[in-house]
């Protein structure tokens, strides 16, 4: 039985992206996932890209998109990143929100604050996909 996600965050040109490529990543195509925005941006986050190659994963080819409804009521799950993105769902629709820490909070920006959003994202993205498993 195959799997299905949906990933969301504001502008769907970091998080959401790298949730999605992550997934892809991790369970090695056993998950199918998708990423959008509720405010879509006009590129995707370059630092989040190489961020993410390091990783070994890929969102090179990733474009900011908006939510498609017919999508959201046929993933298993959809996890909303952040606390930016507010989208409206039937009730019945399985959701999530993770709420990332934000390392420029604290002064950490550049490579270093988006190697901690990805490892941050990658550990919640290995928690669902053995939780998708069982």
């Amino acid at each position: 039985m195959a799997n299905s996600v949906l990933f969301i965050c504001s502008r769907n040109a970091g998080k959401s992206q790298m949730a999605a490529a992550l997934m892809d990543y991790i369970s090695e195509g056993k998950v199918t996932s998708y990423s959008a925005g509720t405010n879509p941006g006009s590129g995707i986050n370059q630092e989040a890209v190489e961020s993410l190659s390091q990783a070994g994963a890929d969102m090179s080819q990733g474009t900011p998109k908006g939510i498609d409804p017919s999508l959201v009521g046929q993933v298993d799950r959809v996890v909303i990143l952040g606390s930016d993105a507010n989208p409206q769902f039937d009730s019945a629709i399985k959701t999530e929100r993770w709420v990332t820490y934000e390392p420029s909070e604290d002064g950490i920006t550049g490579a270093e604050r988006m190697n901690m959003i990805r490892d941050e994202i990658a550990d919640r993205v290995r928690e669902l996909f053995h939780e998708l498993e069982r």
